[in-house]
């Protein structure tokens, strides 16, 4: 390979490093949700907790750290529906990256 080959790899190589950087930054804060009296983020480890459960209501932390009463079933819908809809654009523009490749 001569130098302007490796270039030319190196630089599509940092662009699609960058371009994956940006989706994640882009989609990250989609993720948060107001809800029930706090700031949530919709995460497989919150949806997965608030499903274990068995009472109808559970006192959470929010991301702010703040000790909020929320109906278990309604939050875990919220935060899972979200969650889908977020990883569902993501990944399509993802794939749309990936397929540039």
């Amino acid at each position: 390979m001569d130098t302007k080959t490796l270039l030319a790899e190196t630089k599509a190589r940092f662009s699609h490093n960058a371009a994956k950087a940006y989706l994640k930054e882009k989609y990250d804060g989609k993720f948060l949700i107001a809800e029930q009296g706090g700031l949530w983020r919709a995460e497989p480890n919150i949806i997965s907790f608030l499903n274990s459960g068995k009472s109808k209501t559970v006192i959470l932390q929010d991301t702010f750290n703040n000790p909020v009463k929320v109906d278990r079933k309604s939050l875990s819908a919220k935060l899972q529906e979200t969650y889908d809809n977020v990883m569902e654009e993501w990944y399509k523009e993802w794939q749309e990256l990936e397929s540039k490749r």
